[in-house]
């Protein structure tokens, strides 16, 4: 029987070739799209999973609240003293272990890099990660101070085909490290790439932190705190809830008050489970970027719709062959047939299809995931597709989809009565085709729906890229701070910009792009004496030229000036710190203000720049002007930039023979900020593309069926004298009431899809009525021009060989 209806599949295939082909299109492009887009979620949601007891591993988050209540900061570090003491109050925890990344310049021989992702990690590190140790000993090679292992990359970069253990490297020209051992970079799908590890013990040494910072700084939330839990009853972890319903009394126990409040009134402590850091993790500071369950959601459904559209071009077009394929169904149960043999019939022509169009998916999808490898930066492969689970989920979809594309003509069909099929009674019900233009009108609201989104997120860039930032971005090459002496540096400040490559250079703790995260309280003056202020003021150490080199207006008062021994002492404000603080910029100048180790007064107030990403408010911003700990250097270039970048390393070469020229942009750094929002841009535009080219499709199909069922009507309508313009509108007209009425659906779902999206920025542009009517009209032309080319070849047709056999 199955060979049997296996047969007949093929037989209605070659014998509606159009129609097929249409199909398999169709279905193989939905397909390929879809598997594209679940190679990607499955990718995403298995982050961290690698670890064996990923179940039982939380991250410790610290969140700060204002006076009022409300988060001012979320942390996904904790201060380092929360470690230890977790580990001793907190039975339930196993192992705690504590990690900071801190960078610097490694020297060894010849080689000098300035690295980033150098992790000072506690000894027990490998008993709570999975870690694939090339050589060393895992139980010892953390232990003692000045240990550093190397990743293998790292260990062939520096060391050739040596052995590294046992040889000693240079950390930031102040220390020698001693090589322990190498391990395999950790896999893609991990929340933290280190690519070396030293020692936490390190840290004890004063030079460096001291071991009575780690006990007793409370403030210094830079250490990713990890426990991991003792197994539970039933096979999971300990519970995590209990361990945060004691959080409060725990750090009321240990951390000190501040100006009255106890710690659990001004800070929270939270457990994330490690599986759930990559997608769920939305904190002010992260390891590394993160992702986005949300996206997941939202490109899970865009494949799932994408399929929807190929199914429902199936059914269309089964649909619009119906009534030759009722006839069929009547003949056939005439001579016998049963109605489970007939729904057998059609589900394995579906089936088949469904089968043949999954070869070609396949075969689009090892063609495109070089491109998809590309654009996302992951390491997809084709061998994810034959993974077992993935596979039976594969076969699943492919059945689903056949069931699903084939449940009308398999289950309505072989629903008449075989009498009234073979009499033509049910000829009108089946032309009327109410389940084609609801179908047609779902394929076209999806198109709809993602070219609007297309419109909105390309306008929203485009707002970004276009938005005052208020200060200058273009062309300033950014380095890391070379921590000389103040001389030294003016001095190869004078030398930079007599080269005439310069225009200005100056110094700070952070850099436009990156997140405020570093604060202090602050006292101001109010009425007749000082007193704390409870605003969310965000701090910033600045050299004398950092407001000049990036062209900041003065809202108020002046910039910091050497002319003035003093102003180490002054504060200078941005407008929304003087707005919040209840003053106006003139207001603020002068007043006395104690903010960290500035203990002076006002002296000017900036006109606010966006120092964050867009999606972030304005912070209140207090700029203290220092003369060391900086970080980074910020050199505006002028003129031919390749020509100023050569000239600014040949005066770094001059002064720092020994250390690399590692540069960015600040513009670069940037656009990097919205490296998901223009990944997601550019996926909205490839998916309404697809979408529209398989709606296209079914359409084509459609309208070729419709022009052959009214060849007769067109002839007889020419004889009567019509013309060709007025046929072609007839039959166009139809198939146009079903894409506005598609566009009146999409629009206002579209409208709210958009409206959410935007909420995550605190500038954006908005949803322009014309973003509605471009979708409409394109959708509209791309539908008018598939249809038009049958609707004119049926309206230039002889009249009298379409009515010769009446």
């Amino acid at each position: 029987m199955l060979r049997n209806y296996l047969l007949i599949a093929f037989r209605n295939l070659r014998k509606y070739k159009t129609f097929s082909f249409i199909n398999i299109t169709g279905v193989a492009v939905g397909l390929a799209c879809f598997l594209l887009i679940a190679l990607y979620v499955k990718d995403e949601l298995s982050h961290d999973r690698y670890n064996t007891k990923a179940d039982r591993i939380y991250r410790v988050h610290r969140t700060f609240l204002s006076s009022d209540g409300t988060p001012s900061l979320k942390l996904a570090q904790a201060a380092p003293p929360f470690g230890p003491l977790i580990k001793q109050d907190f039975p339930e925890a196993e192992q705690v272990v504590r990690t900071i990344d801190n960078g610097g310049l490694l020297r060894y021989g010849e080689h000098s890099f300035n690295e980033d992702n150098i992790f000072f990690a506690e000894a027990n590190l490998f008993k709570v990660f999975d870690f694939d140790i090339v050589s060393g000993n895992p139980d010892h090679a953390l232990v003692n101070p000045f240990s550093i292992m190397f990743s293998r990359p790292m260990a062939e970069k520096y060391f050739g085909k040596e052995n590294p253990v046992g040889k000693t490297v240079r950390l930031n020209n102040q220390f020698d490290m001693t090589v322990t051992g190498v391990f395999e970079p950790l896999p893609v799908q991990s929340h933290f790439h280190p690519k070396f590890l030293a020692s936490f013990s390190t840290f004890n040494d004063n030079r460096i932190y001291g071991a009575e910072g780690l006990r007793t700084n409370w403030s210094n939330n830079s250490f990713n705190t990890y426990v991991l839990l003792k197994p539970g009853a039933n096979g999971g972890s300990a519970d995590p809830k209990r361990m945060e319903a004691a959080f409060p009394a725990f750090q009321d126990k240990y951390v000190p008050a501040e100006e009255g409040r106890k710690a659990s009134a001004f800070s929270v402590l939270t457990l994330q489970k490690l599986t759930d850091i990559h997608l769920r993790s939305h904190t002010d500071s992260e390891v590394e970027p993160t992702g986005d369950i949300s996206y997941i959601y939202l490109f899970s459904a865009i494949g799932l719709f994408i399929l929807l559209i190929a199914c429902i071009n199936y059914m269309n077009l089964a649909t619009a062959r119906s009534a030759g394929r009722a006839k069929e169904v009547g003949m056939r149960k005439v001579v016998g047939a049963l109605r489970t043999q007939l729904i057998g019939q059609f589900l394995s022509e579906s089936i088949l299809l469904v089968t043949l169009s999954l070869g070609i998916a396949i075969m689009l999808v090892v063609l495109c995931l070089p491109a998809l490898n590309d654009f996302t930066q992951k390491h997809l492969s084709f061998e994810q597709l034959i993974d077992p689970a993935f596979l039976s989920v594969l076969i699943g979809i492919t059945l689903l989809t056949g069931l699903v594309a084939g449940s009308y003509p398999a289950f309505f069909l072989t629903s008449f009565q075989p009498l009234s099929v073979l009499k033509g009674q049910i000829a009108s019900t089946l032309r009327s085709g109410k389940l084609r233009q609801v179908l047609v009108v779902t394929q076209f609201a999806i198109a709809i729906s993602l070219i609007i989104s297309t419109a909105v997120v390309y306008n929203q860039m485009k707002y970004i890229q276009d938005y005052r930032l208020g200060y200058a971005k273009d062309q300033v090459l950014l380095l890391p701070d070379i921590g000389d002496s103040t001389t030294n540096y003016e001095t190869l400040k004078q030398q930079l910009i007599q080269t005439g490559a310069v225009r200005d250079m100056g110094r700070s703790s952070r850099i436009p792009s990156s997140r405020l995260l570093d604060s202090y309280g602050a006292t101001a003056m109010k009425g007749d004496s000082m007193a704390p202020v409870k605003i969310n003021l965000r701090s910033l150490r600045v050299d004398y030229d950092f407001i000049s080199a990036y062209q900041i207006g003065m809202a108020a008062g002046r910039n910091f000036s050497r002319a003035y021994s003093t102003d180490t002492s002054m504060v200078i404000l941005n407008e929304t710190a003087a707005r919040e603080l209840g003053w106006t910029p003139d207001q603020a100048i002068g007043k006395p203000f104690q903010y960290g180790p500035a203990k002076g007064r006002i002296i000017g107030v900036t006109k606010d720049f966006h120092f964050e990403s867009l999606h972030q408010q304005m912070a209140a911003l207090a700029m203290i002007m220092s003369t060391d700990n900086f970080r980074w250097v910020s050199i505006p270039l002028k003129g031919d930039v390749p020509a100023a970048v050569q000239r600014v390393k040949s005066v770094w070469k001059q002064y720092f023979p020994e250390r690399p020229f590692d540069y960015q942009f600040l513009d670069e750094r940037f656009d990097r900020l919205y490296t998901r929002e223009q990944t997601q841009q550019t996926l909205f535009s490839i998916f309404a593309g697809v979408a529209i080219l398989i709606s296209c499709l079914g359409l084509f199909g459609l309208s070729m069926f419709m022009a052959e069922q009214r060849t007769k009507e067109i002839g007889i309508r020419k004889v009567l004298g019509a013309s060709e313009a007025s046929l072609v509108a007839l039959f166009s007209r139809d198939f146009m009431k079903l894409v506005l009425v598609a566009l009146l659906i999409a629009s206002p779902v579209a409208w709210y899809a958009m409206h959410t999206w935007l909420n995550d920025f605190a500038y954006r542009t908005d949803i322009h009525w014309w973003v509605f009517a471009l979708a409409g009209g394109l959708t509209v032309l791309i539908a008018l021009l598939t249809v038009s080319f049958q609707s004119v070849k049926a309206a230039l047709m002889n009249p009298v060989k379409s009515l010769r056999s009446e």
